[in-house]
Formats: structure tokens, C-alpha cells, sequence
């Protein structure tokens, strides 16, 4: 019942959310930035703002937005599907719950190494959100953290925000993102990954600072297990997984056979993302050969394979509505017009600022841009245009206000209800919205004052 209610909750929520932007399109100011085509990015001209009249959507509209928004966000919702089939395949093998009873019992026996399991796990997935843009590729290892972390004595909150959250730290902190530093630098007419020195220390100030609040918080569970925002979650979880026993579950061969397989799956997506810039269509290609290889290697009979198969991609249902209801909100904005209107009101509101407070007044307007927008390389295309000529006139370097962007694309995006990988993570991890909000709330507040604070200093040191 819990994650039913979940699922209609959070739905229901991000539908009104639909439904408000549709009413904006009433009374928000319209028009139109003219664009060109360079390099394969659609870039806004600057000062080129046309006035116009909206288009008010109407009831057919908001009808229609989460059906184009489940087109829009199709590869996303197949990946889902997929995964989640492919883990459901993997865990009926009994290898994972196997696997995860073994890995728990050598960090206990070896509590000197267990104080390294987070800050070495979160370090290695904030390198991938700083260096090659690591996001929607967290999806996957977040089914595998959660076990872990349960085995270990923490929450799905900690297993969740290993992957995710040091990610998101790298991402917010890059210093080689292809996707949000390499474009935006390429816009602004920037040496290509320039500035590198500065964002180094970011990236090490924000990967410490998360790492930080998500041991915090694992210690504190570790001593009280009823603190948890989920613990009702957990316990049926620790049951439905086996992970409430102290009976170690037999290792048999063709468990051995399943992890391997596994195993080998993640070299091989690390290897075809480094490489061949592999993304979402390959990814869950990877997975479906992942799904069939377990099933053979673990024994399943063809009605147990498509069984489990079937079981764990329904239980996407929910979430794939919840993203194309979020995805629904930028259709919405975009049909009705007001979203170029919504840029050119924060331009307006920047160009009076003293430069310290532009670039600040840039992080805040890119962390609303990407309410609408949660695609870096799609923001850094549509405002960077427009931002980098602004901070020419106002005394802001290009440097400092590609760094705005990187802070309002990096830093709000894991708490932002329509934001298709953030619901597609808590969908898989079984987490209701609204306790990850008010979880990461205090976070969230940090990293937004944050994100000011290191602002200052490029402006100082006249950063370029």
C-alpha cells in the first residue's frame, strides 16, 4: 500500500504542477528569442527578443502534455522498464541477495573498513558526474546500493544517495563535463575546459561537503534506525530481500556465474560510455542482455524468466507517469510561449545588478530555467547565449557566469519534482518525494548558499 499511495501522491503532484504552468501561459508576459543553428546546437540570438502573445493552453492541453511528454521522455521510460526487468530477473537468481549477505559480513568483520565504504564509493561517482557528466547512469546502481546499505546498517536514503548524490556533487562541481562545461564553454567562445584550477576546488569542496552530510546522517541511523524518514519502507524491504536474517544465504555456483556476468556488464557500460560516448539507447541495450544472461546463467525456466521480467518492469508503471507528467511541464511551457518570456524577465531583472549579485542573480535564474529545462547541454543551449553577452556588459567574465550555469543546472536538480531522473531514481529506490524532500532540504540550502559564496571570488580575481 505504501508505494501505491506513493506513486498516486507524487502523480497527482506533479499533474497540478502541470496544470499551474498551464495557468502561468494566462498572465505570464509572451514572446519569442530568435535562434540559429551552430555546430548542431539550436542557440539563442542575443537581443533578440520579440514581444508576443502567449498561446493560453486549455484543458486539451493539459490533457495532452503527459502523453507528449511519455514521447518526449521515451528513451528515459524504456530504460526504466528494462532495468527494472532485468534487476527483477537478477535478483529471482537469489545471486544478488547472496552477494549483498557476504559483501555485509566482511565490512562487519572488518569495521575498520567500514567507516571507507561511503566516502570511497561517493568519490568514485562524483569523478564520473565532474569528468563525463555521470546522471542518468546512476538509475542502475542505485538497486544496488540499497541492499547494501540496508546489510550495513544504514537506510535506502544512504544507499540511494551514494550514487546519486555523489554524482550530482561531481556534476554540480565538474571540471571535464562534456555536457554542461564543454558546451557552455563553447558558446561563451571559451578555451575549451579553461578555468580548470578554480572548479578543481569546487569539485573538492562540493564532494566533501556531500560526503559530509551523507555520513552524518548514516551515523545517526547506524545508532537509531527509527530516525529514518523510510523505515517503515525498509523493514518490508529487509523481508522482501532476506536481508533481516542472520542466516547467510549459500553461495551456489551459478550465483557465482550471475555476478560475474554483472560484474562484467559494468566494465563493459564504464568502457562504451568513456569510449564510444555510449548513452540511454546502448545503456539499455546493456541491460536487456544483462536480463537474458542472468536468466540463462541462473537457471531460470522461460515462464520464470518472463514472469520475473514482467513483474519488475510493471513496477515502472508509476514512475514512467510521474516523468511523463514532469516532462509534461516544459511542453506545456514551451506550446504556450512563456518560456523565453521567463528568460528574458530574469535578463531584465540581472542587468541591474551590481556583478557580484549578476552572477548570483544568474545561478538563481538558470536554478529556475531548470524547473522547465533539466537537460544541461539543452540550458547551456538556450540561455548561455543570452547570459554570456550580459555578463560582458555588466563586468562579469564568461568564466564566472559559466560557472552560474554549472551551479543552477548541477546543484538544484536532485531535489526538482519534475525532473525525470531525479522521480526515475526514486521511483526505482521506492522512495516517496516528499521524504527525500524534506530530507535533503537542509542540503539544498547549504549548497544554495554555497554556490553564492563561491561566486564571490571569481568576480575578485577578475576570473577568466
Amino acid at each position: 500500500m505504501t508505494k501505491s499511495r506513493f506513486q498516486v501522491n507524487t502523480l497527482l503532484m506533479i499533474y497540478l504542477v502541470v496544470v499551474l504552468v498551464a495557468a502561468m501561459t494566462w498572465f505570464i508576459p509572451g514572446g519569442e528569442y530568435q535562434r540559429i543553428l551552430k555546430d548542431g546546437k539550436n542557440l539563442v540570438l542575443p537581443n533578440s527578443f520579440t514581444p508576443g502573445a502567449t498561446v493560453p493552453q486549455f484543458l486539451g492541453a493539459i490533457l495532452l502534455a503527459p502523453v507528449k511528454g511519455f514521447i518526449q521522455a521515451a528513451q528515459i521510460i524504456i530504460c526504466l522498464f528494462i532495468v527494472g526487468g532485468s534487476f527483477n530477473v537478477i535478483q529471482k537468481t537469489g545471486a544478488v541477495t547472496a552477494s549483498i549477505h557476504r559483501l555485509a559480513a566482511f565490512f562487519m568483520r572488518k569495521p575498520h573498513l567500514k567507516k571507507f565504504f561511503i566516502p570511497t564509493t561517493m568519490v568514485i561517482f562524483s569523478l564520473g558526474g565532474a569528468v563525463w557528466g555521470m546522471c542518468e547512469e546512476t538509475m542502475p546502481f542505485v538497486l544496488i546500493f540499497i541492499p547494501l546499505s540496508l546489510s550495513l546498517g544504514y537506510d535506502s536514503l544512504v544507499g540511494t544517495a551514494i550514487p546519486f548524490l555523489g554524482a550530482a556533487a561531481g556534476f554540480a562541481g565538474a571540471v571535464f563535463n562534456p555536457f554542461t562545461v564543454g558546451i557552455a564553454q563553447s558558446i561563451c567562445e571559451l578555451p575549451m575546459y579553461s578555468g580548470a584550477g578554480y572548479r578543481s576546488l569546487i569539485w573538492v569542496l562540493s564532494t566533501t561537503c556531500m560526503i559530509s552530510f551523507v555520513m552524518w546522517y548514516a551515523a545517526r541511523i547506524e545508532k537509531d534506525p527509527s530516525l529514518s524518514p523510510v523505515n517503515d519502507i525498509d523493514r518490508e524491504r529487509k523481508h522482501s530481500l532476506h536481508l533481516d536474517t542472520s542466516k547467510l544465504e549459500p553461495m551456489l555456483h551459478k550465483h557465482k556465474l550471475v555476478m560475474t556476468a554483472f560484474v562484467v556488464s559494468f566494465v563493459v557500460l564504464v568502457y562504451g560510455v568513456f569510449r564510444y560516448k555510449w548513452y540511454i539507447d546502448e545503456i539499455t541495450a546493456l541491460f536487456l542482455g544483462l536480463g537474458l544472461a542472468g536468466g540463462i546463467l541462473g537457471g531460470l525456466g522461460v515462464d520464470e524468466f518472463t514472469d520475473a521480467f514482467k513483474d519488475g518492469a510493471k513496477d515502472m508503471v508509476g514512475v514512467a507517469l510521474i516523468i511523463a507528467c514532469a516532462r509534461g511541464t516544459l511542453v506545456v511551457a514551451t506550446d504556450g510561449r512563456i518560456l523565453d518570456g521567463m528568460l528574458h524577465s530574469m535578463e531584465s531583472v540581472i542587468r541591474h545588478l551590481h556583478p557580484v549579485l549578476c552572477a548570483q542573480g544568474m545561478f538563481v535564474a538558470h536554478g529556475v530555467l531548470n524547473f522547465f529545462i533539466h537537460s544541461g547541454s539543452g540550458q547551456a543551449a538556450l540561455a548561455m547565449p543570452v547570459m554570456a553577452p550580459l555578463a560582458d556588459v555588466m563586468g562579469v567574465t564568461r568564466q564566472t557566469a559559466v560557472l552560474a550555469f554549472q551551479f543552477g543546472d548541477g546543484w538544484i536538480n536532485p531535489i526538482l519534482p519534475t525532473s525525470g531522473v531525479t522521480m526515475g531514481v526514486l521511483g526505482l529506490a521506492g522512495i516517496p518525494w516528499n521524504r527525500w524532500f524534506k530530507w535533503m532540504l537542509p542540503a539544498q540550502i547549504f549548497f544554495f548558499i554555497l554556490a553564492l559564496l563561491l561566486l564571490i571570488p571569481p568576480y575578485l580575481m577578475n576570473w577568466q
